[in-house]
């Protein structure tokens, strides 16, 4: 049974953390130790920038 952040139709917890953990394996996934290309910075900057936003929604709903 997934736990409800709340009653306002908010995600369940257990998704948010489901999506936080793909958003990471992402961002394993595409890390080199050379250079990337503008679209790959820009790509993983908005990766990050949806991480720390779900991550923000975790915080929020514990």
């Amino acid at each position: 049974m997934a736990i409800q952040a709340n009653n306002t139709g908010a995600l369940p917890v257990a998704r948010l953390h489901e999506i936080h953990d793909c958003l990471s394996l992402v961002l394993d996934a595409t890390e080199r130790p050379t250079r990337y290309s503008q679209a790959e910075r820009e790509a993983r900057s908005y990766t990050r920038a949806a991480l720390r936003h779900v991550e923000r929604m975790i915080g929020g709903a514990a």
